[in-house]
């Protein structure tokens, strides 16, 4: 004799609910920096669509910079730097992982706006809007980081 199990029941739409679980404010600080990385790699990949860039890069030529290794090594470190972001905002001590959002996120964000200065292309209008969204949350969730009471270990001050 075979024995065979109930059919699992499906709860109907109104009989759930989701779990409302708050999501720490390093993760959500790491998750900006990778997805602002995300807008800002594929409008730059998008940018290699363009004559005009394209006819600038035969130059060697990135806007008024000569591309060399002085040039590329600078450009590696400006993306290392957000990138690096991720990890860094959920792995280092809480006061030293604010400042450095605080700190980068306003940087970035200045560069973002001075990039996207005099440019017409719309889909890099569209990802600049998305990238200094990003980064202003940053700055926001930083700037906000939640705080605890003082521990009886530092005396209560």
């Amino acid at each position: 004799m075979t024995h065979t199990a109930p059919a699992p029941t499906i709860p109907t739409t109104g009989s759930t609910h989701l779990d409302p679980v708050p999501v720490n404010v390093r993760v959500k600080i790491s998750a900006l920096w990778a997805a602002m990385m995300f807008v800002y790699v594929y409008v730059d990949l998008f940018s290699l669509f363009r004559a005009d860039i394209r006819a600038d890069l035969d130059a060697g030529q990135v806007w008024t910079f000569t591309v060399g290794q002085g040039f590329l090594l600078g450009v590696t470190a400006y993306v290392a730097i957000p990138s690096l972001m991720v990890f860094l905002s959920l792995v280092l001590p809480a006061r030293v992982a604010r400042w450095g959002n605080l700190v980068l996120a306003s940087v970035y964000l200045l560069t973002v706006v001075g990039g996207a200065i005099g440019e017409t292309w719309t889909y890099y209008l569209l990802g600049s809007a998305l990238e200094v969204a990003a980064l202003a949350a940053v700055i926001g969730y930083a700037w906000t980081w939640p705080r605890v009471g003082p521990s009886p270990a530092d005396g209560g001050r």
